[in-house]
């Protein structure tokens, strides 16, 4: 989608977002039998030199607002540089119809070979929340990081307790253990079962080593996150001498916009795009 005339009823803050982001669109990226459901935003060079591809949360899609708040402050002031959004497996309009690690796994190893291929081995730059935290750090624990940078926002660092003490309830516990799916979720309903559970259970990234890394992450954490321990963040952080930011009364989406505005503006002082 280019660029779009203004209204008289647009607000400032509108107008600031359509002069800063020349064009938005949908894409699939297919690979080897997948299709990932993506959304890019980009001032339109025909060079693009960075990219920044965003991992949303679990049960949210690539239509992320935050992606789109990183996207209108990075691109107003940086030119050359593209943000990507990309669907995890089940989650938005991706097809597949059971969540699993492995396809997590792929889909990230897959956006990255495409990014790579399609911009000619671009500064690639990582930010994610909640689940898609998770997903980035268990990515770069097994496969080393394809990041310059790699920001994340209320990552579930454990997030096996997240799902069974956060997510799901006790019946649905019940039910996964006697082999029967739930469906559980925010923006989308996704279907949990035990081979998932079972796999969070074993794929704990709090037991896994990171000071390789510890220069080049960033942690930002709502004190008052409902959804993700602020605590197990922070000791995750502690643990692996990784720079951690203590947000102030923020929840798990950083709902207050004033919080969420000094969020973006620090993930991006943190890649070096002011």
């Amino acid at each position: 989608m280019g660029r779009q005339k203004l209204n008289k009823t647009e607000t400032d803050d509108n107008k600031e977002y359509r002069d800063s982001i020349a064009m938005e669109k949908y894409f699939y990226v297919n690979s080897e039998g997948c299709s990932i459901s993506c959304k890019i935003y980009t001032d339109d060079s025909p060079n693009i030199k960075k990219v920044i591809l965003f991992g949303h949360g679990f049960g949210g899609h690539k239509d992320n607002k935050a992606a789109e708040k990183l996207a209108r402050h990075v691109l107003s002031k940086n030119k050359s540089t593209a943000i990507i959004v990309f669907n995890w497996p089940c989650h938005g309009d991706d097809v597949r119809k059971s969540l699993r690690l492995d396809d997590c796994g792929m889909y990230l190893e897959r956006m990255i070979a495409y990014i790579n291929e399609r911009y000619s081995s671009p500064e690639i730059y990582g930010c994610a929340t909640s689940f898609g935290g998770y997903l980035f750090l268990k990515y770069i624990s097994e496969n080393g990081s394809p990041f310059k940078k790699l920001a994340l926002r209320c990552p579930a660092v454990g997030m096996y307790a997240v799902i069974a003490e956060r997510v799901l309830t006790a019946d649905d516990l019940n039910k996964i253990e006697k082999g029967k799916p739930v469906l559980a979720g925010f923006d989308r309903k996704i279907r949990i079962d035990k081979p998932f559970v079972d796999s969070l259970k074993e794929a704990d990234i709090t037991k896994r080593d990171f000071t390789d890394f510890l220069d080049d992450i960033l942690i930002i954490h709502g004190t008052e996150d409902e959804i993700v321990p602020f605590e197990a963040s922070m000791q995750f952080a502690d643990d692996n001498l990784i720079e951690f930011i203590p947000a102030e009364g923020a929840d798990h989406r950083f709902t207050d916009p004033i919080k969420m505005d000094q969020a973006i503006k620090q993930i991006a002082a943190f890649f070096g795009m002011k």
